[in-house]
């Protein structure tokens, strides 16, 4: 139906995206690390569901209002950036702390974390990222013809993305996941959490001096 002459380079495209690290692949690392398969899982499929979000105020032009309004795209901006900064901090906190990750099956007498923290986790860490908004803004329509439902097209090409960044990142979750006991290690735990917590408020801060496009 929506598999035309313009989907094969937006599978490559979008492939080659889900692949080049950022802030995803960090927040999938960090999560399995902490929790096992179950939180790495959860948090790459609460980033992949953010895509709709996306796709979905693209194709109803929300994105447009965002991108011309400097106040709205600027309350999107730091409010993503704070969120960043927010989770590196508490990951320096832990580095501090000397926090061991409570890895699953080798930690067993850490207390779990509630499956909803890794979903808010991933969830609010693509939703609230106004680089996303920009780049489905600009990509997606590249290919959706003009008679094409905008909408529907719109949550296929996001569902493309989806399934293709849940591949890569469960495999990232796989390969975390089998080095278990490893990552329970407290050293690696502390440098971990410590390397995350930097890179994440790094995040924050260069996102919050991004000038708004146009």
């Amino acid at each position: 139906m929506f598999i035309d002459a313009q989907f094969w380079p937006f599978l490559v495209a979008i492939t080659l995206l889900s692949m080049s690290p950022g802030v995803d692949t960090l927040l999938v690392i960090r999560n399995t690390a902490r929790g096992g398969w179950r939180d790495g899982v959860a948090t790459s499929l609460a980033i992949c569901c953010g895509l709709f979000v996306h796709a979905t105020v693209s194709a109803l032009g929300i994105s447009l209002i965002l991108l011309q309004s400097a106040w709205a795209f600027g309350l999107l901006k730091l409010a993503g950036a704070a969120y960043l900064v927010w989770l590196g901090v508490a990951s320096l906190l832990a580095a501090r702390r000397g926090q061991g990750l409570p890895v699953a099956g080798v930690q067993a007498e850490r207390q779990a974390v509630p499956l909803w923290r890794p979903v808010r986790e991933g969830l609010l860490s693509n939703v609230l990222n106004p680089k996303t908004v920009v780049f489905y803004m600009a990509f997606l329509p590249q290919f959706i013809a003009p008679d094409d439902p905008a909408l529907a097209k719109s949550l296929w090409l996001a569902g493309v993305h989806f399934v293709v960044a849940n591949l890569w990142q469960v495999a990232i979750v796989v390969m975390v996941g089998s080095a278990g006991r490893w990552l329970a290690s407290p050293a690696f735990s502390r440098w971990l959490n410590g390397l995350t917590g930097a890179v994440l408020v790094g995040f924050g801060i260069k996102l919050a001096l991004t000038r708004p496009p146009g």
